[in-house]
């Protein structure tokens, strides 16, 4: 049985988040928002469009790309979908899938358009009455990869005519309705306004409705607090890291109970030695902790956690709480991803703050057409150079097509978040 899905939803209009499609009310900054998401155990955002001309529409697939940058749970999104080019403007903006309205005569074209180009999986259909489905079930399977149901008494109607998986919007948080419609065999999850709401505790919803026998996407540790090696006091320390970047943030200790707090919660939790108390890490700063995952060392009596940090995790406002240099050689970094970045973050700092002499400067005063120029030539340069057989040459002129590269991103805005979050998706 696959796992039951939390959706959470958002509304943009001009480029912000709203609370609905009705209520134009600003309520968040909308990366936050998605960030928040991210974390706190949500399985898909559905992002909503509410512009109402091409220019707001467009500022609204900037927003879209920026919340694609900065989450990697799945992103699907919709609104003023009027042409097979909007489709894609949402594919390229990083969205795993565009969702069309069933009340828009134009969809099903542009659904058998998507669909032959990207592929079903990348298409769902939202609907507020039976009508769509029932003209178009020949096709639904085919052109559909999940539909979005706006009116839960349709369920039935639904389930008669396609076996195609759904989500279900509730209007409120009604745990009896929600568990009897989640052991459907065609609904895939659920969305509504009350877990749009940032206090909803995600882990908590979806921990209630395992108890319900719902199978649930939440935390199922390969290994107990019994298969740990406590110290002497009956605690574990924990290596926690941040997930994106590995930094080593801080050290604490845990106990049975912060362990199963954890797991069961999805924050971090620790024990406090010098309060002799349980704390979840954030609880008053706000600095919260979401857990990535837990790793066991090989003698199982130390926790590696990589987390998403909420703001800064040490008690002094330093990112991290190892600041304090002891002894520190210089030495040459040899990671390929941090000298990619590093590299470009030069050219970006050349950018904003030019200096005399700089070839990149050169090449930014010089504009596009110059940076292009360079660019195919370098093309060129790796094609001569991959018929010689000494790899010498190759390497170089690799080194100078990237470096090209990464003037031409700056140029137009793109960053190696926006190229790895493509290459995550093909």
């Amino acid at each position: 049985m696959e796992h039951k899905n939390i959706v959470a939803t958002i509304f943009l209009k001009n480029g912000k988040a709203v609370k609905s499609a009705e209520d134009l009310t600003v309520i968040d900054d909308v990366i936050h928002l998605a960030k928040l998401y991210n974390d706190s155990g949500i399985d898909k955002i559905i992002v909503f469009d509410l512009s109402d001309d091409d220019e707001e529409h467009e500022k609204n697939i900037h927003t879209i790309k920026n919340i694609n940058r900065n989450v990697e749970i799945k992103v699907c999104a919709g609104g003023n979908i009027k042409r097979f080019e909007d489709v894609k403007k949402l594919i390229y903006a990083g969205c795993l899938q565009v969702i069309l309205n069933g009340a828009k005569p134009i969809s099903i074209e542009l659904a058998e358009e998507a669909s032959k180009r990207f592929g079903k999986d990348r298409v769902l259909v939202s609907v507020q009455n039976i009508d769509f489905v029932f003209k178009h079930q020949e096709v639904m399977n085919e052109y559909f990869h999940e539909l979005l149901v706006l009116n839960k008494k349709m369920l039935d109607p639904i389930e008669n005519i396609t076996d195609l998986p759904y989500v279900v919007w509730f209007d409120d948080c009604d745990y009896e309705a929600i568990v009897s419609d989640l052991k459907r065999n065609n609904i895939r999850g659920i969305a509504g306004n009350f877990i749009n709401e940032p206090t909803t505790d995600i882990m908590e919803l979806k921990a209630q409705l395992s108890a319900f026998g719902i199978k649930m996407d939440n935390f199922e540790p390969a290994l107990s607090w019994s298969d740990l090696k406590v110290n002497s006091d009956g605690l574990v320390p924990v290596v926690v890291q941040d997930y994106r970047t590995n930094e080593v943030l801080m050290v604490a200790y845990m106990n049975e109970e912060a362990f199963d707090t954890t797991i069961n919660s999805g924050k971090m939790t620790y024990f406090s030695r010098s309060r002799n108390e349980l704390w979840i890490k954030g609880m008053t700063s706000g600095h919260i902790q979401y857990v990535k995952s837990l790793t066991a060392d090989c003698d199982f009596d130390t926790i590696l956690a990589k987390v998403s940090q909420v703001g800064v995790a040490c008690h002094t406002g330093a990112p991290s709480c190892f600041f304090n240099d002891i002894v520190k050689k210089e030495y040459v970094e040899k990671n390929p991803l941090k000298i990619l970045e590093d590299v470009y973050n030069v050219i970006l700092d050349r950018k904003e703050h030019p200096k005399e002499g700089s070839y990149t400067n050169y090449l930014f005063d010089k504009g596009i057409d110059k940076i292009l120029k360079k660019v195919g030539e370098e093309c060129t340069e790796i094609v001569i150079a991959a018929k010689n057989p000494d790899p010498e040459e190759i390497k170089y002129e690799i080194s100078d097509f990237l470096y090209h590269c990464m003037v031409l991103m700056a140029e137009k805005g793109v960053t190696w978040e926006d190229i790895t979050q493509e290459l995550s998706q093909r």
